[in-house]
């Protein structure tokens, strides 16, 4: 237990945007969170990344106001409660210390953080078809996207994380995958998963040395993003999810009116060039080694199917929606357009993405 006493960097005021305390969570090294605390120094609410995923699920937007988001009933200790603040702060992160007037004299943090991902697994084996002639000759993965290739973008941020163990799923080009993987200065141990044939996009699992040691973190290695894997392993921890699913939201213009009708088919409305917006899969996933020993092995298999398995069989798989940078990296405009968004400076991490939109404009 650490007791914060110059916490200002950890306090805001409670008329923010979710956006604005987000952007204040992501300047800190460390104990991630902030406490909105009124003028005269009273508690108003608490603010976690996780709060702002939830709140995200929820349909809140990152420009709206914080209490939208925040935590408005905000468990606190009291000065000079020494045991009933540690046992409060026994079940969470932070803990704020306010005074008889509910005004904050310190902030109580737990030393110990989230328990770190230990492995992940990175598909790299598909053929990327969609490109075209950009991967006739070599895999997706190695196409270079702000100056580097998207590979290397991937394991770097992985390790960055402190991921020790990194399996990468290879089968189209994968002579070429090895010998960049040999070149490379890994500060990770890195292990190559050779697909005798392709096995779709989790086929791979079935692949892995077992028995594993905790949840795996699974990444598509066309997939370009600053996504915080520690908050997703949090998040995934806190909720005692099976699985968790990263989704982004994606936007399908609808070119023309449509009309709202009710159960009998009588007019009710006409919305002119609606925009249609759903969640989709980012290609990022936390599966327990329960959910990866439900893979069907010896042949091909995409992760929707294992999830399906997994759900059908009882496990709890939550959604995890990202605020930061993602690009997957499908079709030529996708690599133009992340080449770009590097250029612009995008990729910085706690900077959201727009959310992607569908084919038609």
């Amino acid at each position: 237990m650490k007791k914060l006493e110059d916490f200002s960097a950890w306090v805001c005021a409670p008329d923010v945007t979710v956006r604005d305390a987000l952007g204040r969570i992501n300047e800190l090294r460390d104990h991630l969170f902030q406490v909105m605390v009124e003028a005269d120094g009273r508690v108003h609410g608490t603010l976690t990344d996780g709060d702002v995923r939830r709140a995200m699920l929820r349909g809140v937007s990152l420009d709206g106001p914080v209490s939208e988001a925040m935590q408005t009933q905000p468990r606190t200790g009291s000065v000079g409660d020494d045991a009933n603040n540690r046992a409060a702060l026994s079940e969470a992160l932070f803990l704020p210390i306010v005074d008889e007037r509910g005004c904050i004299q310190h902030i109580l943090v737990l030393d110990a953080g989230p328990e770190r991902l230990r492995g992940a697994l990175v598909m790299a084996g598909g053929f990327g078809k969609r490109l075209g002639e950009r991967t006739a000759d070599a895999p997706k993965p190695l196409l270079n996207v702000g100056g580097r290739p998207i590979l290397d973008s991937v394991l770097s941020h992985l390790e960055d994380t402190g991921i020790g163990d990194i399996h990468i799923a290879v089968h189209y080009r994968a002579e070429q995958i090895e010998a960049f993987v040999a070149s490379r200065e890994n500060r990770a141990r890195i292990h190559l998963v050779h697909e005798p044939e392709a096995l779709g996009t989790a086929g791979a699992l079935s692949q892995l040395p077992g028995p594993m040691d905790g949840a795996i973190l699974v990444v598509n290695g066309d997939v370009v993003t600053q996504v915080d894997y520690a908050a997703l392993r949090e998040f995934h921890a806190r909720h005692d999810y099976d699985g968790t699913i990263a989704v982004t939201r994606y936007e399908v213009p609808v070119p023309y009116g449509v009309v709202r009708q009710d159960d009998d088919g009588v007019f009710e409305g006409i919305d002119e060039k609606p925009i249609i917006e759903r969640f989709v899969a980012a290609g990022i996933y936390v599966l327990s080694p329960q959910i990866v020993a439900l893979t069907p092995g010896e042949r091909a298999v995409d992760m929707p199917e294992v999830l399906n398995i997994a759900v059908r069989a009882g496990m709890r798989i939550g959604l995890f929606p990202l605020h930061e940078y993602w690009i997957d990296i499908g079709r030529p405009r996708d690599l133009e357009t992340a080449n770009a968004d590097y250029a612009e400076s995008k990729w910085a991490a706690g900077k959201p993405t727009n959310s992607s939109r569908g084919q038609e404009e």
